[in-house]
């Protein structure tokens, strides 16, 4: 640790992070000057979420997108575990380490199956473009956000493949408004993906190997390659028997207040899609949650009373959903907007500069 800070009286607090997703690795890096922050995430490196789509189809693009924790965490600890229990003073690692803390966030997102290493990473991406560049047809099982974004991502870089995208609902995007939605559909048919609305797929008893499922109305498909887009469940089964299980809601988020506070504790935080918040779930919301939670953490440390915490106002839907390389569609409170202009916003570069620059990197690519 470097020269402690003038406000703590040279005491440092412990902090402890829990997850390095969106949320828990840029709380770390905001606080890693202002406490003795130990950072416990499963993987060495931290990823930019919604990047992960365009480098199934560009693997290049994750050399600037997948991020060593490292390279960021230059005044901290990270341990590289999962954690498996809690007390009121103590974090258990899978490996059997107890970590210390005066105040803890919990930031473990979604579950959310990915390896341990960087390069094991990249190799994924690798190996899921080759799926994608030898396939005829793909399908597509989910039409939210990640689903109509993989499905677009394909439609435009591989023009030649037969996409099919499945999805139960009425209309994409549901969260969205009828008008985005609609005119999500209308480009995706431009692009000649087939969109199959309230339909599903019986996923435990379909044959990869022979590449045929069926849908829910009896269709068969015929697809090389599958991709599974549904809803993946909060990251908080560890919790379940720990002194935080009854701080968690019937959909399996932690219930926090209005300063990002677990309920009941003053030392417990929560930031990201773990929490109940009363909004959609998107990584530019669960960075909001850290900012607040880092400013209310350095309050709270240098002794400053609770009644000045920042409090966290749920934010009105503003959605932009990229559509390949050059267009998106975007949902403000007051409009609706499809196409290039929304797509300058995000579908370049899909804020991965702009990211790593928040967390004091070189926006460009970094040699490793």
């Amino acid at each position: 640790m470097e020269g402690k800070p003038p406000e703590l009286g040279g005491v440092w607090k412990r902090l402890v992070v829990v997850g390095g997703g969106i949320a828990g690795s840029l709380i770390a890096k905001s606080l890693q000057f202002h406490a003795d922050v130990t950072l416990i995430d499963p993987k060495e490196y931290f990823e930019i979420p919604w990047a992960s789509l365009r480098s199934m189809v560009e693997p290049s693009f994750a050399e600037r997108s997948v991020i060593y924790h490292k390279d960021y965490l230059t005044n901290g600890r990270l341990v590289v575990s999962k954690a498996i229990d809690i007390s009121n003073s103590e974090v258990l690692t899978a490996e059997g380490r107890l970590i210390t803390y005066d105040y803890l966030v919990i930031a473990t997102g979604h579950n959310d199956s990915a390896p341990k290493t960087r390069p094991e990473r990249l190799k994924e991406y690798d190996a899921e473009h080759e799926r994608i560049k030898s396939a005829n047809s793909v399908l597509i099982v989910g039409g939210g956000p990640t689903g109509v974004e993989l499905a677009a991502e394909i439609a435009v870089d591989f023009p030649g493949k037969n996409v099919i995208l499945v999805h139960e609902g009425s209309r994409l995007i549901e969260f969205i408004g009828p008008k985005a939605a609609d005119k999500t559909l209308e480009w995706l048919r431009s692009k000649k993906v087939e969109v199959k609305l309230q339909q599903s797929v019986d996923l435990n008893n379909c044959s990869e190997e022979s590449h045929t499922y069926v849908t829910s109305s009896g269709e068969i498909i015929k697809a090389d390659c599958l991709f599974v887009c549904t809803g993946k469940p909060p990251g908080s089964a560890w919790l379940r028997e720990t002194l935080l299980k009854n701080s968690i809601d019937s959909f399996g988020r932690l219930k926090v207040d209005e300063n990002m506070r677990v309920k009941g504790y003053k030392n417990i935080f929560a930031i990201g899609d773990i929490t109940d918040v009363k909004e959609i779930k998107q990584g530019y919301l669960a960075q909001k949650h850290a900012l607040i939670a880092a400013k209310n953490l350095k309050l709270l440390m240098s002794g400053g009373k609770e009644n000045k915490m920042a409090s966290y106002k749920p934010h009105s839907i503003k959605v932009i959903v990229s559509l390949g390389r050059h267009d998106a569609v975007a949902q403000f409170p007051l409009t609706t907007l499809i196409g290039l202009v929304p797509g300058l916003i995000k579908s370049r570069d899909l804020y991965v500069g702009k990211t790593r620059k928040q967390l004091g990197l070189d926006p460009r690519l970094v040699d490793y």
